[in-house]
């Protein structure tokens, strides 16, 4: 009779702890979902702030042609991809969408995909008929010069090269009046 009642003591004592531990977590997780619903993707859009101009940087697309800061003219929508991000994979087809009506076409339109994944090609394959594509390689020349830590995201710039915004939903992807 002694071991039962030690037995029963113990279980209650252990489910007592169990339940101080499960009551800790959730009070944890209340207040990290409340820092994350009180932050918009404005407060961090994964790169470079509007008002901020990207660093100079020089690449090669994938026609060949060379890309610098300095060439990039008008309006210009450049985005960022990885093929080892699903959020890259899902917001894909909808970039592709809004790209192809931006104003000015493929030559306005900057799509980055960084990375040295196999993927890699056939993710720039999807973009080149609506932007001109640079493969970024594990380096990232244009992920440091845009100050690129998030993927997928994106950034309108204007014709003197500065930020005018820049974000990750894709929902408020910009269309700028066509002139």
């Amino acid at each position: 009779m002694p071991y039962l009642i030690t037995a029963v003591v113990l279980a209650l004592a252990l489910g007592m702890l169990n339940l101080l531990l499960l009551l800790a977590v959730i009070r944890r997780l209340r207040e990290h979902t409340a820092m994350l619903a009180g932050r918009s993707s404005d407060d961090d859009p994964g790169l470079i702030k509007a008002g901020d101009a990207p660093a100079d940087f020089s690449a090669t697309d994938t026609d060949g042609r060379p890309v610098r800061r300095q060439d990039l003219t008008g309006d210009v929508l450049v985005a960022f991809f990885s093929p080892n991000c699903p959020a890259c994979t899902e917001a894909l087809p909808r970039f592709v969408e809004h790209a192809a009506a931006f104003p000015g076409g493929r030559q306005q339109v900057l799509a980055v995909v960084s990375g040295d994944e196999p993927e890699v090609p056939a993710m720039a394959g999807l973009l080149t008929s609506v932007a001109r594509v640079v493969l970024d390689g594990v380096d990232g020349s244009l992920a440091r010069a845009f100050e690129v830590h998030a993927f997928p995201c994106w950034c309108l710039l204007d014709p003197t090269g500065t930020v005018q915004r820049s974000g990750s939903g894709w929902s408020l992807l910009p269309v700028p009046a066509p002139a």
